[in-house]
């Protein structure tokens, strides 16, 4: 089944559109997506998404292998991300028009079947030349369970195992794009996994509304610039005024300089999607929520009547590990 979805071009007004660049300025730092916590109390050793990063480094972004060093395809996909608002905190003034923008609320409703929509998170991504996104589905929200409170690679664990499914909460997902470089194209697969993979151009003020939680997607490589620079944890993108962005390692040594032509930026917006009022009551009162001892239970069971685990309940990395591998089934290459 085809998942439902809808391009927006153009999106905004030309003034909106360009507002967004200069968000982006005044915010100034953007800093890696490797600085999330790291889990705690179930695989604290691993990356909040080693479910994609691993599958990348074997497998690449086509499925046919990737040819990188394992530090060097770890670099390209170390990002540069800035939360906007989160709930009712804005972190990033001007942009509260964009976060109850109409035309999200209305192709939110279109797209989903659900009335009622609240906007709850809008996020920038910054991606440098040279860099690229694993395929991967985004991190889901349960009753109980977001990822304020669980390790993100469980929470998409939960929702491919399918065990979970009377406690999601439905999230639709605008991603917006604003600035000239002519890479990074959005690649999906919305006819699942086992689909053909298209691909939508990140064009200047364009967008597309779709359920990238349920959708796997990715992001083509941005055209290149010279030779690919070191971008480890811990560093940082800062705007130094007059169209110019600088690139500095952990220790604050520039290791390259870019105008916005040659980045490619990218604003998210997701929002929660209820069927009816009694919907959202339940999720907002908390009356019926989930508990990681409770979630963990369910899954080991899974896993037990599957025949994967027959012995006791391995460390927390290890028994990470196994549930990703048992559950999360990205999309490869055809054969021929």
């Amino acid at each position: 089944m085809r998942a439902s979805y809808k391009a927006m071009t153009p999106f905004m007004t030309a003034a909106e559109a360009d507002q967004m660049l200069r968000i982006a300025e005044a915010r100034k730092v953007f800093r890696t997506y490797a600085e999330e916590a790291l889990n705690e109390g179930i695989g604290e050793s691993l990356p909040q998404r080693f479910d994609a990063a691993f599958n990348y480094i074997q497998h690449g972004i086509d499925g046919h292998g990737n040819t990188d060093e394992v530090r060097i395809a770890a670099q390209r996909t170390n990002y540069f991300r800035e939360t906007y608002a989160y709930g009712n905190e804005i972190q990033a003034p001007g942009v509260e028009p964009f976060f109850t923008h109409p035309d999200l609320l209305n192709v939110a409703r279109e797209v989903t079947g659900r009335p009622l929509v609240v906007p709850a998170i809008v996020y920038a991504n910054i991606l440098t030349p040279g860099q690229e996104l694993a395929i991967h589905t985004d991190v889901p929200e349960f009753r109980g369970a977001d990822r304020k409170r669980m390790p993100q690679w469980l929470l998409v664990t939960m929702l491919h195992s399918g065990l979970f499914d009377d406690y999601r909460i439905p999230i639709a997902t605008c991603v917006s794009w604003f600035g000239a470089n002519p890479g990074g194209a959005f690649a999906y697969f919305p006819e699942g996994p086992q689909g053909p993979r298209e691909s939508m151009p990140a064009m200047h003020n364009t967008a597309i509304l779709i359920d990238t939680d349920t959708v796997f997607h990715g992001v083509e490589r941005v055209t290149p610039k010279g030779s690919f620079p070191e971008i480890d944890k811990g560093a940082t993108l800062t705007y130094q005024g007059g169209d110019q962005w600088s690139l500095a390692n952990l220790n604050g040594l520039e290791a390259a300089r870019y105008s916005w032509s040659d980045l490619r930026y990218s604003i998210s917006w997701k929002a929660y999607c209820f069927k009816d009022e009694a919907e959202k009551a339940t999720w907002s009162d908390q009356s019926d929520d989930l508990t990681l001892d409770r979630i963990l239970e369910v899954l080991e069971a899974a896993l037990r009547s599957r025949g994967v685990l027959t012995t006791q309940r391995p460390d927390p990395t290890r028994f990470a590990q196994m549930l990703v591998n048992e559950f999360i089934r990205f999309p490869m290459a055809k054969a021929g």
